[in-house]
């Protein structure tokens, strides 16, 4: 029995990590169980912080480490931020804020020349340095190992240093209401790289569409536009096109 569980739990955590979201329903045919005994398997794993229980289902913990996030949805990621590179210019000044898929636009600027990033992200610090042609500046602050970041005070302080053209920021979820995080620093990161740049851009999968983090970030109304990937449910696309440009890659 214990060995069953095991190996059920097991093949949840795997489902998870590729498609970014498992469904009771599903998982007890799979499993040929019982819903009662699949929500019973959710609920330990819930307790043992290896996924949030939602409405019908579950989704990944929001303290998975970043660097085992960044494999889910990894082909919309990657056109996703070769879309906004396509936004950054000869001699441009943006900023970088920490995430999947934001980490992954350095490697699309193949090309440009003379470009600043500022960035409290070390994934984006890794994979800019070896471009001679982007100029990184690193924030200060406090490390924070979940999202391979730089946060708090003396990070708020650095990016206020800086006036840039171009704000590219991630999220843990957004809907017509907005952006949320379930990371009150990491809130305080994007609200000031949102103040600091002249655009701001969000960078997110499908995946993200109707998750409410548990901090409130940025309106909708707020953002110069939407990058996400074509999998957005029926109407998302025109529900939030009311309030920021969306461009579906």
């Amino acid at each position: 029995m214990n060995g069953d569980r095991r190996e059920r739990e097991a093949l949840i955590l795997d489902r998870l990590g590729r498609d970014g979201q498992v469904y009771v329903a599903d998982l007890a045919k799979e499993f040929d169980v019982s819903e009662v005994t699949v929500r019973n398997t959710l609920r330990h794993l819930e307790s043992r912080g290896l996924l949030m229980r939602t409405r019908g289902g579950a989704r990944p913990s929001s303290i998975q480490h970043v660097l085992e996030r960044r494999g889910e949805n990894a082909e919309a990621k990657e056109r996703i931020a070769q879309a906004a590179a396509g936004l950054v210019r000869d001699g441009d000044t943006i900023m970088i804020e920490a995430g999947t898929t934001t980490s992954l636009l350095p490697r699309f600027l193949t090309g440009r020349r003379n470009i600043k990033i500022v960035t409290n992200s070390t994934l984006v610090l890794n994979q800019a340095r070896v471009n001679p042609e982007l100029h990184i500046i690193v924030t200060g602050g406090s490390f924070h190992r979940k999202s391979e970041s730089l946060v708090g005070s003396g990070a708020i302080r650095s990016i206020r240093d800086y006036n840039v053209r171009l704000a590219f920021v991630g999220t843990d979820g957004f809907s017509r209401d907005g952006l949320t995080t379930e990371f009150a620093e990491g809130a305080d990161i994007i609200t000031a790289m949102h103040e600091a740049a002249t655009e701001t851009w969000l960078l997110t999968d499908s995946s993200k569409y109707g998750r409410a983090g548990f901090v409130n970030v940025l309106g909708l109304s707020e953002l110069t536009g939407i990058i996400t990937d074509t999998d957005l449910p029926e109407g998302a696309v025109d529900e939030v096109s009311e309030h920021a440009d969306v461009r579906a890659v």
